[in-house]
């Protein structure tokens, strides 16, 4: 098959503008190296004397948001990153590396969910995170007891809380964690998605075939609702390469934004991603509509304003989560329309794929 001539050059890396480490942190080997990765690109180190993240912001909110975007923390996870939850309909557990993404995303589902600035933290005991996966093996309740991902194994998630492969030039986490994997005698999946096209650490680990990547893509045309990413057509790239290296790899479809002229925007998007893969051996497709809640809408605002998002109340739904919680969906027949379009387009252009879920 004949492919398109696309960059192979992914956009610089993300540098922080400082990296801040806690006294526990420093304690951790993981910890250290990562600080002493990023002295040697030269980021600024800042010891912190104990473990609250703080340093001096400027005052005005938008120019503390980019302060705290631009900073990276190491931190020691809490004892709840080490009792893992459920994550469907993706995975059977979530396992974090790090809380929060260096990315200006007008739609990011974690405004809201994540307490205080938007500042990355990364985690420095990765070998105790490591060490609590073997008792979740078999014994997962989402994909691992879903006839038609049960040959998954049991799957974990890496990137609910944040994208991994934007950090992994400074913190080494992801490829420890697929190595990890690699090694593993378990029928088991590691999973991780991302906006950022900087695969090549990972090409030569030894993966196992244990662990998927899955490329976040959304039309060009909505490429200023994605601040700081890497251009899709660098995305594709990064999968493609990916998927020769031996990897399972994927798309998400994410978020599925019915703004005008929709169908036009995402039949370009399959006809690109189709280019690259279409002959993919084992291709997946997660499909993920847009949602808010009013809490992640008050915090996107002051975040983005101005945004050409549309976080209005039009085609929209109300729709009641497990935890009491409210989120704004689009409406039924929007939905039914989205969804019959996806499904007919997916099958004409990319037949070979798998569509693992639509929500």
């Amino acid at each position: 098959m004949t492919r398109p001539l696309l960059s192979d050059r992914p956009r610089a890396s993300w540098l922080p503008r400082r990296l801040l480490i806690t006294r526990s942190a420093r304690a951790w080997e993981h910890g250290r190296g990562i600080a002493e990765r990023a002295a040697t690109i030269g980021v600024p180190v800042i010891e912190l004397p104990n473990d609250r993240v703080v340093w001096e912001q400027p005052p005005e909110p938008r120019a503390a948001y980019a302060d705290a975007k631009a900073t990276l923390a190491i931190v020691v996870a809490p004892p709840s990153k080490l009792k893992l939850e459920p994550i469907a309909p993706s995975a059977d557990w979530r396992v974090d590396l790090a809380a929060g993404c260096p990315a200006h995303c007008s739609y990011c589902y974690l405004a809201g969910s994540l307490k205080g600035p938007p500042i990355t933290r990364a985690y420095a005991n990765l070998d105790e995170i490591l060490g609590v996966l073997p008792r979740y093996m078999d014994e997962g309740t989402i994909t691992s007891r879903s006839a038609a991902r049960a040959h998954e194994g049991t799957t974990f998630e890496a990137s609910c809380y944040t994208d991994p492969l934007a950090l992994e030039h400074v913190t080494g986490s992801l490829s420890r964690m697929i190595e990890w994997f690699g090694r593993s005698d378990a029928a088991t999946q590691l999973r991780f998605t991302s906006k950022f096209a900087e695969v090549g650490p990972l090409l030569a680990l030894d993966h196992g075939g244990k662990t998927r990547m899955r490329a976040s893509i959304n039309p060009g045309s909505y490429a200023r609702l994605e601040g700081g990413t890497a251009p899709v057509a660098q995305r594709l790239t990064a999968l493609r390469r990916m998927a020769d290296a031996g990897y399972p790899v994927g798309l998400t479809i994410a978020p599925i934004i019915a703004a005008d002229g929709w169908e036009d925007a995402y039949h370009a998007l399959l006809a690109e991603a189709a280019a690259l893969l279409a002959d993919t051996a084992d291709l997946t497709i997660e499909l993920i509509t847009h949602r808010f809640t009013s809490g992640s809408k008050a915090v996107l605002d002051s975040w983005y304003p101005g945004s050409a998002l549309d976080m209005t109340e039009a085609q929209r739904t109300t729709k009641r989560t497990k935890f009491g919680t409210e989120k704004q969906v689009y409406d039924t027949a929007t939905m039914k329309r989205l969804r019959a379009w996806f499904t007919a387009e997916i099958a004409r252009v990319l037949p070979r794929a798998r569509v693992l879920y639509w929500t």
